[in-house]
């Protein structure tokens, strides 16, 4: 089931390896019967303070590979980077350089540019200098913190002509930002240029990012691998700029939308790109404001970049991954979105959660939770793994999600993994909780007067507006008669989030189950007794917590 001392999906990655913060929880059948959430301060904390580490774990997973190299640059600012008349070399400096993708293809453009290429994460640092085109006389990389270190005891000041900003001040907390400008300022010439672009708002990766609840505060959100991303408004961007002494040369929104064939989506991209100069402001008039002045001369038209803009990013690596997975005796090769697109997918049925590797091992260890039996799984997502385990025992496994792509993707996994005579146990149906039309599909598939006398559930209630649904739903499917001393069972494992558990519970007593059985962090907390049998002694630490 879900929920987070963590609160976002990277903090319940993190939890799972660091605190083991999972949970478990069944329920018994009984007989009687908004806007966007933040990630706690704790989080908000820990990403500041180890934003240098997960860019360099970034960096040591995609090496090179991620961004495309940035050849539209010429297109877009060719112009800036002419030659001088008197034949003197060109000054730039690359901030957040990462593995070179700006500065290659400009040193491989303009042999008479030096380029200062800094980046905080180390690792990204090495890249260049690994790079077969890195050379020590025209580049300069270094490792630099541009909110802590000053930049001007590195580079000499007012020397660079020009700063390129490509997808970095959005790393950068908003707080933070105007020390990272003032560093800037102090190496750049006097009508120096700053060439940025960025993330914009409306993005479709910060539409979906708030719907998976990570976002740190306005505008501000934490991905999956708990890089950070800020989307920029174009006035937020030209009062970030001009209240720290530049001048606002241009400025527009790119828009683009970008198909992915593989997963039959279509994706709207908006990105935001200026060039700002360090020039006094003391012209401007008195009487008109900052954002007035910029508002009056630069309107919202939208620019389609259809050329450039899918050489922002790798866009065309296929969108999946294929990851083996052993669990016990069983292996699978299960196809799921690579972690790298995750922030930019709405469907969290397209990745494998934690609480689906702790199932499946449960369910290995533990054949009598299943054999034999009706079991339906909510949620399940495209992997499948603990239907396809439980395939190999129980009567019958139906499969559900309420996301199209995911079933479809969930589909193509099992027929890949399962034996012929298994694919007859195992169905796999859309079930939107609380849809009467579903309900009824799947309680026809147990016949007259049937229902599951095991229904499991992992990371599914993390959304505080599905939790009544889900178990509406679970008290519609489950059945009503006992097998002997064993009675049907609602089971959720999870890794808590937003969800506080009392909300859980109080829901789940409304539509008629009663806690039995709960085990967290390796601790049983109630009488039952039944999932506390399901562990071998040395499986106990950092497993979680557990209910009945």
């Amino acid at each position: 089931m879900s929920g987070d001392a963590a609160a976002n999906p990277v903090a319940a990655a993190e939890a799972t390896v660091a605190e083991g913060v999972k949970k478990i929880q069944i329920y018994s059948s009984s007989s009687s019967s908004s806007s966007a959430r933040q990630v706690t301060p704790f989080w908000k904390e820990k990403y500041e303070r180890d934003a240098k580490k997960y860019w360099d774990i970034f960096y040591k997973r995609h090496q090179d590979r991620f961004f495309k190299d940035r050849h539209y640059l010429d297109k877009e600012w060719g112009h800036y980077f002419l030659a001088d008349k008197d034949g003197k070399k060109l000054v730039v400096l690359e901030v957040g350089c990462g593995a070179g993708n700006t500065i290659f293809p400009l040193v491989a453009t303009y042999p008479y540019i030096i380029v200062h290429a800094c980046d905080f994460s180390p690792r990204a640092i090495d890249l260049v200098k690994g790079h077969k085109d890195f050379s020590a006389d025209r580049v300069n990389a270094f490792v630099c913190d541009l909110t802590v270190q000053t930049l001007s005891e590195i580079i000499e000041p007012s020397s660079v002509d020009i700063v390129t900003m490509v997808f970095v001040l959005s790393a950068v907390s908003p707080e933070k930002m105007p020390l990272v400008l003032h560093n800037i300022r102090r190496v750049l010439k006097p009508n120096g240029c700053v060439l940025f672009r960025d993330y914009a708002t409306g993005d479709l990766a910060q539409e979906r990012l708030t719907c998976k609840e990570q976002q740190i505060s306005e505008n501000f959100y934490v991905r999956g691998d708990g890089t950070r991303a800020y989307y920029f408004s174009k006035k937020f961007l030209a009062n970030l700029f001009m209240q720290n002494g530049f001048s606002v040369e241009e400025v527009s929104i790119c828009s683009k939308q970008v198909e992915n064939r593989s997963l039959e989506i279509v994706m709207n991209r908006r990105w935001i790109q200026a060039v700002f100069c360090n020039r006094s402001l003391d012209q401007m008039p008195e009487n008109m404001s900052i954002t007035d002045k910029f508002l009056n001369n630069y309107d919202d038209t939208e620019v389609d970049v259809s050329d450039s803009i899918t050489d922002m990013f790798g866009m065309s690596p296929p969108a999946d991954e294929v990851i083996k997975i052993e669990v016990k005796d069983y292996s699978f090769k299960i196809k799921a979105l690579a972690k790298e697109y995750q922030h930019t997918c709405k469907s969290t049925g397209l990745m494998i959660w934690e609480s689906a590797h702790l199932m499946s091992n449960l369910l290995a260890e533990n054949p009598s939770i299943v054999a034999g039996k009706k079991m339906l799984e909510l949620g399940c997502g495209s992997a499948g793994i603990c239907s396809m385990i439980a395939a190999q025992l129980a009567e019958v496994v139906v499969s559900t999600d309420g996301d199209t792509e995911a079933l479809s993707l969930l589909r193509e996994n099992i027929i890949s993994n399962l034996e012929t005579s298994l694919l007859n146990k195992i169905v796999v149906k859309r079930l939107l909780w609380g849809n009467t039309e579903d309900i009824k599909a799947i309680k026809d598939l147990c016949g007259h007067g049937g229902g599951f006398e095991i229904i499991i559930g992992t990371d599914v209630t993390y959304n505080y507006d599905a939790i009544s649904p889900l178990f509406e739903t679970a008290r519609e499917l489950i059945s009503n008669q006992e097998n002997g001393n064993c009675k049907p069972a609602l089971v959720l494992c999870h890794i808590q989030r937003r969800v506080d558990e009392s909300s859980i519970i109080s829901t789940a007593l409304h539509f008629g189950f009663e806690l039995v059985d709960r085990w967290v962090n390796g601790m049983h907390l109630s009488h039952g007794g039944i999932i506390n049998s399901w562990f071998v002694e040395d499986s106990l630490d950092g497993v979680g917590a557990s209910w009945k």
